[in-house]
């Protein structure tokens, strides 16, 4: 039975939840109806603008330095807005979803950042969308806690001045939130999550010596941060607050973001706080746009793909210099490995691969990284405290040694890996296993030891994808076999068996295994393409 919302203007079609209202008032929903009418047209126009330049991209197999903005790459003369107290220790950043546990977690983890993500790390339920805006109210209110009904352990918050400020993560885009619409028309998901947001939260921020902080996801262009610029501004001055006290740190996560920092950072200049470097979502968008370009555009084994590869250390060193230029934070990628309980050992050996990131990243000039589990915390923090000391950040190492070239950015051949067997059975495994939580409703899944998000669900299909498409061929066991869609049909069933085996054959019937199984074929052996796995993954979601 749908439930109209107070407000005229929006309608809510879902089922109430417990404390609904709290979120979906009559004021806030205004609000989200009016960034919808103002700003909807032109994120249509941008995501049409992306389907034009892919055209582009596959007629040309290249990119550049776009002409047309020369001029603001070359005004040494501007810098964004300083940074503000609560954001200018960034050194260690921890991510996950805004369920009440992690909440707790999250901001009792040590790290100076929690980045509260209502994109790859939650899959968009309609519980997960709206209670995530209570948790978060809560959690300003000091009014959170939580017992784990299965080990009676109770979780709250600690004193105020230890917690970690929140980034809040919207959706990208282009997914829509299919149970708000307005005029018949579902509200873009990024303007829900971020109108239910701002407008609850602004000024309780301000009030705790904090601010409306985001990161961005998604983002192809500096057409998109001036859309986002545009929001800024008139949602604060909506709800009256000064101009520049949003601020944002924008992903490059796409490859055409990565040959716009400086433009995006100008849009966004009044408010913008840094850029971060991933790897799943960066590699994910290479696959996507170079798709027809080649063997030379054929990535290898995603874990093969470090952030020292040479076109991705082209990458990570031209934003790190990009961000300094202009006073910005620049934020390193993630350490994802999830330690075992059972397993010393294995905690030792990735441990030890943490630090030398981390590592890496603090010698290579980055103000901060990101990690996924609280035990992670102090390795990161160690490495950033070796460079940084009592300095907040390292803005001041210019990395002027740093020349970047734009064939520099897809010089995927010079890469020695190529793609193996076991590198395209892992890619099924993987998405299987994360797609069938995802639809169970759960965007951050520990699979083989690593906490996984809808990135890897992407990079793992666009590699099946891209390696049947190229006709890639793997040496397995004294022989050569081509990555063909029978080979992933294959494997796929394979991974089906193997999970009966391992949850028994009640958990498995409960689950959405089989589900999962064809999506990930569907998306991974169509002829098209498609451009998130998440859109047509939302029209199975229920709930």
């Amino acid at each position: 039975m749908s439930a109209p919302a107070p407000s005229p203007l929006v309608v809510v079609d879902a089922e109430p939840l417990p404390r609904q209202d709290e979120v979906l008032t009559e004021a806030a929903l205004t609000f989200v109806a009016e960034l919808h009418r103002r700003f909807t047209p032109r994120r249509d126009e941008l995501l049409a603008h992306r389907a034009e330049r892919r055209a582009e991209i596959a007629r040309t197999s290249s990119l550049d330095f776009l002409p047309e903005t020369a001029a603001v790459r070359a005004d040494d003369t501007w810098r964004v807005a300083p940074s503000p107290a609560a954001l200018d220790d960034r050194r260690v950043e921890i991510t996950g979803p805004t369920d009440r546990k992690m909440t707790i977690n999250a901001l009792n983890s040590g790290a100076r950042i929690w980045l509260a993500d209502f994109e790859d790390a939650s899959a968009p339920t309609w519980e997960n969308v709206v209670l995530g805006q209570v948790n978060l109210i809560d959690a300003y209110e000091r009014r959170i806690d939580f017992t784990d009904p299965s080990s009676g352990k109770a979780y709250a918050l600690k004193a105020p001045g230890e917690l970690a400020t929140v980034v809040m993560r919207p959706r990208g885009w282009h997914l829509a939130e299919r149970h708000l619409q307005l005029d018949g028309e579902p509200v873009p998901g990024a303007l829900v999550d971020f109108g239910l947001y701002f407008f609850h939260n602004a000024r309780r921020l301000i009030d705790l010596g904090k601010g409306p902080y985001f990161y961005l996801p998604k983002t192809e262009s500096y057409l998109e941060a001036r859309l986002w610029n545009d929001v800024f501004v008139f949602a604060q001055d909506y709800v009256g607050i000064p101009r520049g006290t949003v601020r944002a740190t924008v992903l490059i996560e796409t490859i055409t973001a990565a040959y716009e920092m400086e433009e995006i950072l100008y849009e966004l200049r009044d408010h913008a706080s840094g850029l971060n470097a991933g790897r799943w979502d960066y590699l994910f968008s290479i696959v996507k746009n170079f798709r027809d370009g080649g063997a030379k555009f054929v990535l290898p084994d995603r874990n093969a793909v470090t952030m020292t590869a040479p076109f991705m250390r082209a990458y990570t060193e031209l934003l790190v210099r990009t961000c300094h230029k202009r006073g910005a934070h620049a934020l390193g990628g993630m350490a994802a490995f999830i330690p075992s309980r059972r397993d010393p050992e294995v905690n030792k050996v990735a441990f030890e691969k943490v630090k030398a990131d981390k590592d890496r990243e603090a010698r290579d000039g980055f103000d901060g990284s990101w990690v996924a589990h609280p035990d992670l915390v102090p390795i990161a923090k160690a490495s950033f405290d070796a460079v940084l000391g009592d300095r907040p950040h390292q803005k001041d190492r210019l990395r002027e040694d740093v020349h970047v070239a734009a064939g520099d950015l897809i010089a995927v051949d010079s890469l020695d890996a190529r793609p193996t067997y076991d590198g395209m059975r892992n890619a099924v495994q993987v998405g299987i296993r994360y797609i069938e939580a995802w639809l169970r409703g759960s965007g951050a899944v520990a699979i083989f030891n690593l906490m996984e998000d809808a990135a890897t669900a992407e990079i793992s299909r666009s590699q099946i994808w891209q390696w049947i498409n190229a006709g890639v061929e793997f040496e397995h066991g004294g022989r050569t076999v081509r990555a063909t869609p029978e080979l992933a049909r294959e494997l796929a069933a394979d991974e089906l068996t193997s999970i009966r085996a391992e949850s028994g054959e009640e958990a498995f019937a409960a689950g959405k295994w089989q589900q999962a199984h064809d999506l990930l074929l569907t998306v991974a052996l169509d002829e098209d393409y498609a451009d998130f796995l998440t859109l047509p993954a939302y029209e199975q979601l229920r709930g």
